[in-house]
């Protein structure tokens, strides 16, 4: 595996990228692999991290509950748990505490997602679920990380004998203090503390009144700090369980250690597992700023870059509050060599520079921000030719500098390089510059490399025309405000605007024109219809474009309109239900209103109501029969519509079972499916048309039966 070029990884400001990512990062093993990266030609290691990275901006971007990464690295507590009868620090037993903690977690929300996040779930393959580690702390820590009073019984009984102490200690010094105030002996800080033994301040003209050990004076001499004879006694018990109590903590501690110590394997994975996470997270958290993607990988050399920003001039812009053109790119095996020329200040540097950074991140590892749909692949080497790299401790010019980078170029390139030659040819005579250039150029070509070209020089670009597996390329300029457009456009050679660029920044018309007259008439006009053709080209894609706007547009507009009248018709619909249905309801009233209105509602005649009730029931008869109809014709036709109905055998008319050549109209048939009979209006071929009911449909003959 070889290494990438240095000057090419300085030329793309790759080192700006590592910056940003080892900010991100939190550990300071992953600070130092951040600081390191590099791009890598070994393609199964850079596109595993790839998958990585994209695989946890994958839970960045759904938004899932994903564990903090606070932590601290273990690698102090590493050395020590090895060692016997070693004590680890109290910080460290936390450190470690926390670590399980968070492993446990991260364990839990990987559980079962082995398909969704194969590569970072394979990050704990040599970690497991446990909470032995925790509560064997927690028995002897509390939760602001003190030893706790019941880390065992020894340690209990010299905690309360010190307590006992102490508080005699107190209720002995505060009654000499209360003694010595009326005596009007003490100092107006009264008490003090020296060597953890809280003394009594006295003026120094009464100490040899006071009963006690001198510990002290003050600077001046003029106050003595006396320890009071009665807790002389107690204070050297203090200091003897004092050291009892750091004895046995150092004991507690020692056998903490040794219980830890089993689990040094496991937290050796821990170390391992959140080093790599921060390094990755540190990835994952460069992409969401930059909102980077994977690309797809292809294993032949293809390049298409969809939407394609420069990371630092795009965070730069934004900064600045400046809009920044995303740029379409694309290079394969049938484009491979792309020239790109244009005028100066109009783009064409950034453009190659953007081309070589993202492959530079692509193969570190490092998702780039592109559109998801586009294509990328790897290279063995990237190799740029970039900028002034004069070399005074050489004695070298810019010229010489960049004919000993073509002389390495020329020594390594292959089909799996990619070459970024800035400003191609310059630095000598025009001329004689660009006839060498030349020759290069076809030397790049024939051994198959990848390349991307700025120049301005008009026997590359006419070369670039020439060749089959060449492309040329321009930067976009406004020919009507004169200005660049920084956008690149692929298939065609740019003028390099020299002139408009100089009328731009202040030259006078006259010296222009001037200038025109002493150049080859023929490179004039060359560079006059570059100019008109791409002004011309900007015309046509303006055009495109507003007509592909206006069909998108327009099939917008009809979509809605589709949507509205769908909506307006099933609308219209219920409501014709609604009142089809009202208006039944207001027949039936009305019709039961006049029979209200004959009801004789007393009369000596036993039946004078007996012909009225007959005519209701025969009217609800009828009206019940009318339902019964409609529910059959529903029935009906939705099986002589069906898109199966049942298949009838057809038979000759001779063996006609069912005398269908017997149906002409007015003769009774029978709905072979159904069993339902009809009266034939007219036969048309094979086509009948039957009443049956208040239904009239059309039925195949062979669907009927005859009957009278």
């Amino acid at each position: 595996m070889r290494q990438f070029d240095e000057q090419t990884i300085h030329d793309l400001e790759f080192p700006i990228i590592r910056e940003w990512l080892v900010n991100y990062s939190i550990g300071a093993t992953a600070k130092k692999r951040l600081e390191e990266l590099l791009p890598s030609n070994h393609f199964p290691s850079f596109e595993n991290e790839l998958r990585k990275v994209n695989e946890l901006l994958s839970i960045r971007m759904e938004g899932e509950s994903f564990p903090a990464l606070d932590y601290e690295e273990l690698l102090t507590e590493l050395r020590l748990l090895p060692i016997k009868n070693a004590v680890l620090s109290l910080e460290g037993y936390v450190r470690i505490a926390q670590a399980s903690d968070l492993i446990n977690t991260l364990l839990v929300f990987f559980d079962k997602r082995e398909k969704e996040y194969p590569l970072l779930c394979s990050l704990f393959r040599s970690a497991y679920f446990t909470k032995e580690i925790i509560e064997s702390i927690d028995k002897i820590f509390d939760r602001a990380g003190n030893i706790k009073d019941d880390a065992s019984k020894l340690l209990f009984d010299i905690r309360q004998k010190i307590k006992t102490i102490r508080n005699q200690i107190n209720r002995n010094f505060d009654k000499e203090v209360r003694k010595l105030l009326k005596e009007n002996v003490l100092g107006d800080t009264k008490e003090a503390f020296i060597s953890d033994r809280r003394v009594l301040t006295i003026v120094s003209s009464h100490k040899r009144k006071i009963p006690g050990t001198v510990l002290g004076s003050s600077k001046t001499g003029s106050l003595t700090f006396i320890e009071p004879q009665v807790n002389i006694q107690l204070n050297n018990e203090m200091e003897m369980l004092l050291d009892d109590e750091r004895k046995e903590i150092y004991r507690i501690l020692q056998e903490l250690t040794r219980e830890i110590a089993v689990f040094t394997p496991l937290i050796e994975s821990y170390q391992n597992i959140l080093t790599e996470l921060d390094f990755v997270n540190a990835k994952t958290r460069l992409a969401l700023e930059l909102n980077c993607v994977l690309p797809k990988i292809e294993s032949e050399t293809h390049i298409e870059l969809i939407d394609a920003y420069h990371p630092i001039l795009w965070k730069t812009n934004k900064q600045l509050g400046k809009k920044i053109l995303p740029q379409y790119i694309q290079m394969d095996k049938f484009s491979r060599m792309l020239v790109i020329s244009g005028p100066n200040a109009g783009g064409k540097s950034i453009t190659l520079k953007t081309i070589g950074l993202l492959q530079l991140m692509l193969q570190s590892g490092l998702l780039v921000p592109v559109n998801a749909n586009s294509k990328m692949c790897f290279f063995q080497q990237v190799l740029s030719d970039i900028g002034d790299n004069q070399s005074i401790e050489n004695e070298l010019s810019t010229y010489s500098y960049r004919l000993k980078r073509m002389k390495y170029f020329l020594e390594v390139s292959n089909k799996r390089t990619l070459l970024l030659l800035d400003e191609f040819g310059t630095g000598s005579d025009p001329e004689l510059g660009g006839a060498l250039a030349e020759v290069f150029f076809e030397e790049l070509y024939n051994r198959k490399s990848f390349g991307v070209i700025t120049t301005h020089y008009a026997n590359i670009k006419l070369k670039a025309d020439q060749l089959k597996n060449a492309v040329n390329g321009c930067m976009l300029f406004d020919t009507e405000t004169l200005e660049p457009l920084y956008k690149f456009s692929l298939g065609q050679p740019g003028s390099s605007f020299t002139f408009e660029v100089a009328q731009i920044n202040g030259i006078s018309l006259d010296l222009i024109e001037d200038a025109k007259t002493r150049l080859d008439e023929r490179k004039v006009t060359m560079d006059r219809l570059l100019s008109e053709l791409q002004k011309e080209k900007t015309y046509l894609e303006r055009l495109n474009k507003e007509h592909i706007d206006a069909q998108r547009l327009a099939q917008k507009a009809k979509q809605e309109y589709e949507d509205r009248k769908d909506r307006y018709d099933e609308r219209l619909r219920i409501q014709q239900e609604v009142i089809d249905r009202n208006n039944k309801s207001l027949n039936a009233g009305n019709k039961m209103l006049s029979f209200i209105d004959k009801y004789v509602y007393k009369s000596r005649k036993k039946d004078i109501n007996k012909p009225l009730i007959e005519g209701v029931i025969n009217y609800l008869k009828v009206e019940k029969g009318k339902i019964e109809e409609e529910k059959i014709a529903v029935k009906l036709k939705s099986e002589v519509n069906s898109k199966n109905p049942k298949k009838v055998k057809i038979q000759k008319p001779e063996e006609d079972p069912y005398q269908r050549h017997k149906i002409v109209v007015g003769s009774t048939v029978k709905l072979i499916s159904t069993k339902q009979n009809g009266t034939v209006e007219s036969v048309l071929g094979e086509n009948i048309t039957v009443t049956f009911g208040f239904l009239r449909m059309k039925v195949d003959k062979d669907k009927l039966m005859w009957v009278k």
